[in-house]
């Protein structure tokens, strides 16, 4: 859709008997041709006035101001008289607008071929390098990041930090609605986190929990190709967090392909959603998928369970702003609901920003991030103590 063709500066051959030769050297020889048939114009002119004066057809043509027509333009208002010549347009004009093609034609030889431009992709083809992408950045888990998490659903809001480590995530409440940790309740995450530390066995479940929740993640990633119908819907600018700084952001609308046949109910989803991707065009990494689920969806014949129709979701990406090119989820929206096995309620709504990303060392093990969450749980207490008025200030003067 977005293809561009090449314009072709080279100069045009014709093929003659005295072999190839040069549009330019060819409108040299119709000027000269052209100059032999304004003469025999002319004499024909001459010949036709003197029969009608009388003159005997043998005797010499006078000598007229007009009869020299190599010198003298005014005979072309004789050759305006033949069918030879468009009307309105004399044979100085023609050999004018000739001359310039000629020059025209040689300059354009001088100019150096233009390089071919690189067709774009199709869509199906930029999802499928872009989702190729996104593949190889999962496989090198050794990117380790800290970051902050604020969630707010129905109930209120919640902020986390989340340490990235070799073992599993490393996660602490820090704040509800948005007001400090009273000092039980930090006691009672340190508290589940020495817990995880202490009981290998248990941080090997949560790890393998959160193991299947990436494989999961990564088979829709991997089904969008495949899975769906797209179609260029323009281009957006990149923000932060979304995309890289300054990179155009290519906008694709999709819908489910017809022939698609989703191999697993993990993938059974996405035959019920349509929306639009945006991806970054340069580095060809996924910005945001925005889906909206226009019918029920159902998995295992309805039995294991259904989402309803009208939910939505809407994850971003971009670039961490570190200096190394790391990305990394930026907001997460959800606004889904259904059942499980025809009975238990399915709520998922929620909008997430992360933000606050710090690189991590390679390596890192559970217990150390455990250690840097207790130190960053500190330094909020400090500053919310500080920030908190005495009881001097309390007390009205």
């Amino acid at each position: 859709m977005f293809s561009l063709r090449k314009r072709n500066t080279a100069v045009p051959k014709i093929a003659g008997k005295a072999g190839t030769r040069t549009a330019a050297s060819l409108v040299t020889t119709i000027l000269n041709n052209k100059s032999a048939r304004q003469a025999r114009e002319c004499r024909r002119a001459r010949k036709h006035k003197a029969r009608k004066a009388g003159q005997d057809r043998n005797e010499p043509l006078p000598a007229t101001p007009h009869a020299d027509c190599y010198t003298n333009h005014e005979m072309a208002s004789a050759v305006t008289e033949t069918k030879t010549m468009r009307p309105g347009m004399d044979l100085p004009r023609a050999s004018a607008w000739l001359a310039v093609l000629a020059a025209l034609l040689t300059a354009t030889a001088a100019l150096p071929a233009q390089e071919t431009k690189a067709p774009e992709l199709s869509p199906c083809d930029l999802v499928r390098a872009t989702v190729a992408n996104e593949v190889a950045a999962d496989n090198h888990p050794e990117i380790l990041h800290m970051f902050r998490s604020r969630k707010q659903t129905p109930k209120g809001s919640q902020t986390r930090i989340y340490v990235e480590t070799a073992d599993a995530l490393a996660a602490m409440l820090v704040a509800v609605n948005d007001q400090p940790l009273t000092p039980e309740e930090q006691k009672t995450e340190t508290d589940h986190l020495a817990w995880l530390v202490n009981t290998p066995d248990q941080l090997r479940k949560k790890r393998a929990r959160e193991k299947d929740d990436e494989e999961r993640t990564m088979r829709i990633v991997k089904a969008l190709p495949d899975a769906f119908v797209y179609e260029y819907a323009g281009t957006e600018k990149s923000a932060a967090g979304l995309g890289e700084a300054d990179d155009p952001l290519a906008k694709l609308t999709f819908k489910p392909n017809p022939d698609y046949s989703p191999p697993t109910h993990v993938e059974q989803v996405l035959g019920g959603m349509q929306g639009f991707l945006l991806i970054d065009t340069k580095t060809r990494r996924l910005a945001r998928i925005d889906g909206t689920l226009f019918r029920e969806v159902s998995f295992g014949w309805g039995i294991l369970g259904h989402l309803n129709e009208g939910g939505h979701f809407s994850v971003q990406q971009g670039d961490l702003g570190l200096g190394d090119g790391a990305w990394g989820l930026t907001e997460i929206k959800l606004n889904i609901t259904g059942k499980i096995l025809m009975v238990k309620s399915l709520s998922m709504i929620s909008d997430e920003i992360l933000s606050d990303f710090r690189k991590m060392p390679e390596n890192l093990a559970f217990a150390q991030a455990v250690e840097m969450l207790k130190t960053e749980q500190e330094k909020l207490a400090r500053n919310t103590h500080s920030e908190q008025p005495s009881e001097a200030q309390k007390t009205p003067q």
